[in-house]
Order: structure tokens, then C-alpha cells, then sequence
């Protein structure tokens, strides 16, 4: 019988089950079936190496998801960070400190600290009628300018009008301390006034400046404190808007202008409480005292200050003796314009061609005028070869250009004649 018939037979030999097997073919058996299923189990699950990196993949998306979604409520945690009522995130914001120093702000160092200011107290009554009480009380607040310090005494000039009628001064100081003041000096005409304090606390002096140097457009400062004293140290700026400007004012108040204040103008804005304060140029340098009573409070950008180079004599005056020690004539005085034509033609007896000149209206006894001859309802109309055609004319004359004990000629109408008549100028506080 062949071989191959036979192989069939072997097979289904080795296919029986109950043909016993040795311990070593059983082993063999149980690891080949081991190892086939460690085979199909790779296989199942994704492929080996690969299965494992998108796996991981996935799971790092995932978790980058998560800290995305959870950053808004992290930041708003963090410090330094803030969120708007709005729910909106805010950013934070970069500032840059920079320093800017220009010709405005190097000249207000240099004098901002010589400008003080000025309380002026008064005694006011109070209690009612039947039980009156006087107290003193601020009626007022101004500026000033410290411009001097001599020994324990320092100076400070202002305007005569933001002293007067003062029964105690208050200085303010540039640190706030206060200081009791006296009065130095005062006068009326020109608006300027000087007071001392102690010189203790005194850091700051102002240095005069030229007015006559100043140019029409040139830039200026006003120093001062505007509406009192909440807004102390105040600065505007302006121009000089131009010079040897005259303006007339009100000296007594009583509607009729009695005197030409030689003034700057400015654009920088002088308000009530400025008054007595620095006009500065951009060198720091005093060249003006501002004074609201000069200005026009109904136009704007329409400033006055009184030129440093006309208060300076002033000032020493005021130091030395207290007061402008002037030359009088000893006569009261009226504008012809004033006067009705009716009392030209048949009173004063004027030519109708006349129409301007300065009524006499009364003379003092034993002044220089009455000395000379001076009469009530003379019409003066020249003096030293001047027209004269309003009593401004005669006082700038008399005050600008004559000193006490100077010969003074002048013609005068009197009953419609001329008349010339010559006198010397006396000390006005000698009537």
C-alpha cells in the first residue's frame, strides 16, 4: 500500500482528540495560542504605535479647550486686573511720565513764591439796633507782590484799593501760613499801596523788571489769586497788548472820572482778587502790578496793569514817607463840558467858540491859588503854555510834571476876559 494513499488517514489520525499528548506539546500548544491572541488584540486596538500618539493627541486638545474656556475667570483673579461694570475685560494702560519745562513754567518758579494774599478785615456792625456790636470780619481779599526785604521786615506792594478802609491786613503765604501785615503806605491816585510783614518766613523776592523794554506782542503772566483765596497762585498767560495806554477812573466813586492811569494792556485774564498781583515777563522779571479796578469787567481779554517803571517811584515814596507828597494849587474843579450851556454863555460869560477847559467852583483859603488871585468861576484853559480842556489834563500836568515849591503861570477866563495869573506849588498836606 502507497505512502500517499495513506496521508488522508494520518491527518484525521492527528485530529483526534483523544489520542494522548505529552506535557511538552501541550505547553507549546497553550503559548501559540497565547500569542496569537496578544496578535489580535494589537490589531483591535488601533494599530500599535499609532493608536497610542492620537490618543494622546485628542487628550492634549481637550485639556487646551478646558484652559481656554476657563482664562476670562482666571484673569479677572490675577492682581492688577479689573473688569468693567459691563462685563468687559479692561486693559491695562501704559502711562509715560515726561517733564515739560518751558520759558512759562521756569519764570512762574522764579516768582510764583513772592506772590502772597491779602485779607482785608474790616470792623462791621452787628446785633441789631437796640444792641449794636462791631466785629471785625474779611471784607475783602487781594494779591501782592514781595519785592523787598530789609532787616526783619519784608515789603510787599498791592493795589491801594484792596487795603482801604482796612482795620487789620492778613498775608497769606505761599505755604499757607498766615501773617499779620501793617500798613506802610498808601495812595489813591495811582492805586498802589505798600505793607510789611516779618521777613522770617520770606523765601521768595520778586525782581524788578524794564516796562519800557516791553514789546507789543511779547508774552506775559499774571500771577494772583483770582476770586479769593480757593484759587490762590493762579496763572494766566497773554501778550502785551499794548503799552502807554491811559485809562480814566473813578477815584472817589461817584461817577465822575477824576484821573488818567498810565496802564499796559494785556490779554491775560485779570479777575477780581488778582488785583495787587505780579505781572511777569518770560524772564520772571516784575514789569506790571495788575489791577482790576482799571479794568473792564463787562469785555473780555481786556487787562490793565499798572508798568513797573511808573509804580517804582511810587513805591519809594511810599516807603519813605508813607504817602505821595504832591504840589497843590488848593482849588476844586469841574469839566466846563460839564456845565450847561445856559451858565457858559450868561454865568461865566464865555465865547460860544469855547467848549472845553476847568471851572473853578471853590477856592481854599490861604492855599497858593487864593495867594495868587484865583477866583471862583475862573475857566482855566492853559498852563506853562499847555492847553488844558478837562481837569485830568490839569491834574497829569500838576502831578507829572511839577514839583513843590515850582512856579506854575496859567490863563484863566474871567468874565470873558483872559487872564494870567503865576503862583508856587505848595505841599498838599500843608492845607
Amino acid at each position: 500500500m502507497s505512502y500517499f494513499q495513506d496521508d488522508d488517514k494520518n491527518k484525521d489520525f492527528l485530529k483526534n482528540d483523544d489520542i494522548q499528548k505529552s506535557p511538552l506539546q501541550e505547553r507549546l500548544e497553550q503559548e501559540e495560542r497565547e500569542t496569537q491572541e496578544k496578535r489580535h488584540k494589537k490589531k483591535g486596538g488601533g494599530g500599535g504605535k499609532g493608536g497610542y500618539f492620537f490618543t494622546g493627541l485628542i487628550g492634549v486638545i481637550i485639556g487646551a479647550l478646558l484652559v481656554w474656556l476657563m482664562m476670562p475667570g482666571l484673569v479677572n483673579q490675577m492682581p492688577g486686573t479689573t473688569t468693567s461694570s459691563t462685563g468687559e475685560n479692561e486693559t491695562t494702560i501704559n502711562q509715560v511720565a515726561t517733564e515739560v519745562t518751558t520759558d512759562v513754567t521756569k519764570a512762574v518758579d522764579k516768582t510764583s513764591g513772592a506772590v502772597v494774599g491779602i485779607t482785608n478785615i474790616q470792623e462791621v456792625a452787628s446785633g441789631g439796633f437796640w444792641s449794636p456790636q462791631a466785629s471785625e470780619q474779611p471784607a475783602g481779599s487781594g494779591s501782592g507782590v514781595i519785592y523787598k526785604v530789609q532787616g526783619d521786615k519784608a515789603f510787599i506792594v498791592t493795589n491801594n484799593h484792596v487795603i482801604e478802609g482796612a482795620k487789620q491786613l492778613e498775608v497769606t503765604m505761599p505755604d499757607g501760613t498766615k501773617e499779620v501785615a501793617q500798613l506802610v503806605g498808601r495812595d489813591v491816585w495811582t492805586d498802589l499801596a505798600v505793607i510789611s510783614i516779618s521777613s522770617k518766613d520770606v523765601k521768595t523776592v520778586a525782581t524788578f523788571g524794564n516796562s519800557d523794554v516791553l514789546k507789543q506782542g511779547e508774552t506775559v503772566i499774571a500771577i494772583g489769586n483770582p476770586l479769593g483765596l480757593e484759587f490762590y497762585g493762579s496763572v494766566t498767560t497773554g501778550v502785551v497788548s499794548g503799552k502807554d495806554r491811559s485809562v480814566p477812573v473813578d477815584i472817589n466813586n461817584d461817577g465822575t472820572k477824576d484821573w488818567q492811569q498810565e496802564v499796559l494792556q494785556t490779554d491775560a485774564a485779570i479777575n477780581p482778587g488778582n488785583s495787587g498781583g505780579a505781572l511777569v515777563n518770560l524772564a520772571g522779571e516784575l514789569v506790571g502790578i495788575n489791577s482790576m479796578k482799571i479794568a473792564e469787567s463787562s469785555v473780555e481779554g481786556l487787562g490793565f496793569s499798572i508798568p513797573i517803571n511808573s509804580a517804582i517811584p511810587i513805591i519809594e515814596e511810599l516807603e519813605k514817607n508813607g504817602e505821595m507828597k504832591r504840589p497843590t494849587m488848593g482849588i476844586q474843579l469841574v469839566d466846563l463840558t460839564d456845565v450847561p450851556s445856559f451858565h457858559q454863555q450868561q454865568t461865566l460869560q464865555l465865547p460860544k467858540d469855547l467848549t472845553t477847559g476847568v471851572v473853578v467852583t471853590d477856592v481854599v483859603a490861604n492855599s497858593p491859588s487864593a495867594k495868587a488871585g484865583i477866583q471862583q468861576y475862573d475857566v482855566i484853559v492853559e498852563m506853562d503854555g499847555k492847553k488844558i480842556e478837562t481837569a485830568i489834563d490839569l491834574r497829569k500836568h500838576l502831578y507829572n510834571d511839577k514839583k513843590i515849591g515850582d512856579k506854575l503861570t496859567m490863563k484863566v477866563y474871567r468874565q470873558g476876559k483872559i487872564v494870567e495869573l503865576s503862583l508856587t506849588l505848595t505841599n498838599s498836606g500843608s492845607l
